[in-house]
């Protein structure tokens, strides 16, 4: 089953960009993955295993260096890929 996610990555410090990108930066590299960015969030897509499973990874990554951060996640059930032609 393939499904679709929005994130968006809020650290709660002064210096916030690096972290987010960093963060992008990891999910694109996992070539299972279709990531695609826009200026306010990022949208992954993928097989749900797949995408779940990086998700955990690196958001657990994230927590552990920046714990006063907050994920905003809304799941899809179905892969929406093809609209967002970001």
């Amino acid at each position: 089953m393939r499904i679709s996610v929005d994130i968006s990555l809020y650290p709660l410090t002064e210096d916030y960009v690096e972290p987010i990108l960093a963060f992008i930066a990891q999910l694109e590299s996992n070539a299972k993955l279709i990531v695609k960015r826009n200026s306010l969030s990022t949208q992954i897509f993928g097989e749900y295993r797949d995408v779940m499973d990086a998700m955990d990874k690196e958001m657990e990554v994230v927590f552990k260096q920046l714990p006063h951060s907050v994920f905003s996640v809304k799941f899809i059930g179905t892969d929406r890929a093809d609209i967002f032609d970001v």
